[in-house]
Order: structure tokens, then sequence, then C-alpha cells
């Protein structure tokens, strides 16, 4: 992972750090999917998706997650990238 930008980013940065990427992964919180429509709107489309809610995260505002979801979404997101 080379950067970490969250989708709140001003359009301007999000997009010049967009295109600057090899590989862009996308992980939104649920399928509302805010992160990949910002950057479809931007002509980008990301190479991995991932939908927290998809690995069985409830969503719970801002809940702490609990350990069992993180260590789902880390293996998520470890078989995403092929690792």
């Amino acid at each position: 992972v080379e950067a970490c930008i969250p989708a709140t980013r001003p359009t301007a940065s999000l997009e010049n750090s967009a295109r600057q990427a090899e590989k862009i992964l996308v992980l939104d919180g649920c399928a509302d999917c805010c992160g990949r429509k910002k950057l479809q709107a931007l002509g980008i489309d990301p190479h991995i998706h991932l939908i927290a809610t998809d690995t069985g995260i409830e969503k719970r505002g801002m809940d702490e997650p609990h350990y069992g979801e993180i260590e789902r979404l880390a293996a998520a997101l470890l078989e995403a990238i092929g690792q």
C-alpha cells in the first residue's frame, strides 16, 4: 500500500493521487459505495473494490468495530490483493 487516501479529501487532490497510483483499492464501509462513486465520477475505476459489510461487519455508526470483524476484513483485504 503506497497511500491511504480518504474519499473525503478534496476532489482535485483525490484525482491527482488516484491518477498517480499504480493500483487502486477502494474499501467502502457499506453498499452505498461512496468511495467508489467518488472515483468513478472522476472517470477512474478501482482495480480492487471491497465493501466492509459484505465481510459480515455490521454497520453501527461510529461504534468501535469488534475484533472478529477486523480479523474478517483483514483476511478479505489480504485475499483481494493476493497475499
